[in-house]
């Protein structure tokens, strides 16, 4: 497997075809439905959203509390599609890389390939499995929404699939 350190640089993002497996390091961001409404209202209303979007990757997925001695909790990929309808205008302002599971919506898929971003998908089913790649968790924005707040994670050989690749190819 490819190993690829987050944020992507251009070459490698070019370099992406869908199907093909990695393992991703660096930091990723955790945003669910919520926090995308919240993120998009921010938008619309030209006000500062509390994360910085250009680049970053976010990851689909609500993790569980720690257990004693743990950095998290289960913490695996939520249903893509729930966010298909605030993706545009979060790839537009700056998101290149979405981790999650399953299937994407045509608009998504334009949206990927105009903004030359990356969808991956992450095994489901694999949350207490894939915690153990999480190094490190902080909470970072809308503490109150509990598992849907934005966390910063640390991620070391992160398991994914390309799943739509910057040229709007879908596996």
């Amino acid at each position: 497997m490819r190993r690829l350190d987050l944020p992507l640089k251009n070459r490698d993002m070019r370099s992406l075809k869908a199907g093909q497996r990695l393992l991703l390091s660096g930091t990723v961001y955790t945003a669910r439905d919520a926090a995308h409404k919240i993120l998009v209202g921010l938008l619309k209303s030209r006000k500062r959203p509390p994360i910085p979007l250009k680049g970053i990757a976010v990851y689909y997925a609500g993790p569980t509390p720690a257990r004693p001695g743990r950095v998290i909790g289960s913490c695996g990929p939520t249903t893509s599609s729930r966010m298909d309808g605030f993706t545009p205008a979060l790839l537009k302002a700056g998101v290149k890389i979405m981790i999650g599971k399953g299937r994407r919506s045509a608009k998504v898929k334009e949206a990927i390939k105009r903004y030359k971003a990356v969808y991956f998908l992450a095994p489901a089913g694999c949350g207490a499995l894939l915690s153990k790649k999480i190094t490190k968790k902080k909470a970072v924005a809308y503490k109150d929404l509990g598992p849907e707040a934005i966390y910063k994670l640390e991620v070391e050989d992160f398991p994914v699939i390309v799943g739509i690749d910057p040229k709007g190819r879908d596996v």
